[in-house]
């Protein structure tokens, strides 16, 4: 039930035009005989109908004074069925932007407002209860109104605001006065197609995107609780500030829904740092790229695929949360083909790679618990991989001694099988091989420490030599001891260097390996980061 307000701390000033096609302000410039009625309806609200008698008898007792009795309509449609339909008999102003309904909080159709001459309201009646609106009108209007009460319902709900319709509301607050948007707008000619316009302006990774509107950003800036212009991190090479905003912006063009947004901005912040080192990821010829791979809860809660094809298409979190990461690099920070990226090859991990770990599949510990985080923290973990996904086929093995033996020797040919000691691997260890390792007793860091074992060569095997001129240079294998040519070199300088998660269908044998880049204080390490809303 609706109630007569004390308002007059709020004011009420528009100008727009009626059904006849005249200017009307409100409040009226140069009448002074008492305050204006201004009431908000819509011509599909039911209660709205029904009040139109009330607001005709206002308009009526106040015909020869000086007194504005309007109506301001939310539909221009709506608005042209009520004049043909003659049902009004008074002014009926055009409010079909909605920016007067959102600007004075409409949220029920009809309000009644009693606006002074100054412009302060005194009084708001929201929906229609007749005694409310009976004692508010006598009060006010300077005759008693040839209305017949008795004939006009009790009490009537009112309707929703349009200025509330989703559809409506984001455009309004982007185009508020208070909005949080405060990124550059650039304008699209009306002759223009978007998407082309996008792609010729470079904003694309190649794919089209959306078009980025401040309604939509808007949206997306609802998936987090953080401030629009905090800045979570300053990319190179440009070494541009992303504010949530611009990382808003950029998780929209990508197809992000709201609730993907924190993903990626704690995966923004882990690739800013020095450790990770995102300008030479990006800068390299050998075509690094950032892998995504996300723990804990969230990973449900925003419906990302961690079973069958979880490294492919087909999931729009997965897809879209990497590609957003990328897109941010290149138009946050500058990282373009051509300028600072300099791949010889180029690497299709550009586009997106993020995927999450189905934890739930084995009792082994998750990689963001491995990493110092709790078990019930929401993680994503940035990877800086240069080729894969490379599948690791073995359909026959059946100890897990066998099994991870066999994924070493895949491992060998990281970078070169006689590269060893340079670089990080990360493997997706699919559901029919965890069975085989798990039977056996093997955990992730069995699985590391077998991986070790198989790859563990003797260093005059490691030389370069007709073969291959990759390995240890030929001045170095001369000046070695028998001992030290015997000495066996595994595959990685340290089993944490071998990173293991795992995720993908439950048939089929086959696992997944990704090489990573240089790894250290010369390359890259690897970064996790809680999410946080």
């Amino acid at each position: 039930m609706s109630e007569a307000t004390a308002v007059a701390e709020r004011r009420f000033s528009a100008e727009l035009t009626d059904h006849n096609g005249q200017s009307v302000s409100i409040p009226p410039v140069g009448l002074a005989a008492g305050p204006s009625l201004v009431v908000f309806l819509k011509e599909d609200c039911p209660t709205c109908k029904q009040a139109l008698p009330v607001v005709n008898a206002a308009a009526q007792a106040t015909a020869s004074s000086n007194r504005l009795v309007v109506g301001i309509g939310q539909s221009a449609v709506g608005n042209a069925a009520l004049v043909a339909a003659g049902l009004i008999d008074f002014p009926l102003l055009d409010d079909s932007t909605l920016h007067v309904s959102f600007d004075h909080d409409i949220e029920i159709v009809p309000t009644l407002l009693v606006v002074d001459e100054a412009g302060l309201v005194s009084k708001r009646l929201e929906g229609f209860v007749r005694s409310e609106w009976q004692e508010l009108l006598s009060e006010i209007l300077p005759t008693e109104l040839a209305l017949d009460w008795d004939s006009l319902p009790e009490w009537a709900p009112g309707c929703g605001s349009l200025s509330l319709d989703p559809v409506h509301n984001a455009r309004l607050q982007a185009q508020a006065s208070g909005s949080p948007l405060r990124a550059r707008k650039v304008e699209v000619g009306s002759l223009d197609d978007e998407f082309e316009f996008m792609f010729e302006q470079g904003f694309t990774d190649g794919l089209p995107v959306v078009p980025p509107t401040p309604a939509r950003v808007l949206r997306m800036l609802a998936g987090t609780r953080r401030d629009s212009q905090e800045v979570v991190a300053v990319l190179p090479p440009n070494l541009a500030e992303a504010t949530v905003e611009k990382v808003a912006i950029n998780a929209v063009m990508a197809g992000c829904k709201p609730e993907y947004l924190p993903v990626v901005i704690a995966a923004l912040e882990a690739m800013a740092t020095d450790d990770f080192n995102v300008h030479g990821v990006m800068a390299t010829t050998m075509g690094a790229a950032p892998v995504l791979v996300v723990n804990g809860p969230i990973r449900e809660r925003i419906g990302m695929n961690m079973k069958m094809g979880a490294l492919g298409q087909g999931n729009r979190a997965n897809a879209t949360i990497g590609r957003a990461v990328r897109l941010a690099i290149r138009n946050i920070g500058g990282a373009r083909p051509g300028g600072t990226e300099r791949s010889t090859m180029g690497n299709p991990m550009k586009f997106t790679m993020c995927f999450a770990e189905w934890e739930e599949r084995s009792d082994w510990t998750p990689m963001h618990v491995e990493r110092g985080f709790a078990a019930d923290d929401s993680v994503v973990t940035v990877l800086c991989m240069t080729s894969g996904p490379t599948l690791m086929v073995d359909q026959t093995s059946r100890t897990a001694s066998q099994l991870a033996g066999s994924l070493g020797q895949c491992l060998e040919s990281l970078h070169h099988p006689r590269a060893h000691n340079a670089g990080d691997a990360l493997i997706v260890v699919a559901p029919e091989h965890v069975d085989t390792l798990v039977r056996d007793g093997y955990n992730k860091d069995s699985i590391r420490q077998r991986i070790q074992e198989v790859t563990a060569t003797p260093m005059r095997e490691l030389a370069a030599d007709d073969i291959s001129g990759v390995g240890v240079p030929a001045d170095k294998i001369a000046a070695m001891s028998e001992e030290q040519l015997d000495r066996r070199a595994a595959k990685f300088a340290s089993t944490d260097n071998i990173h293991i998660v795992v995720a993908g269908g439950d048939a089929g044998k086959f696992s997944a390996a990704f090489h990573g880049w240089v790894t250290g204080p010369m390359g890259s390490v690897v970064v996790s980061r809680k999410i946080e809303d």
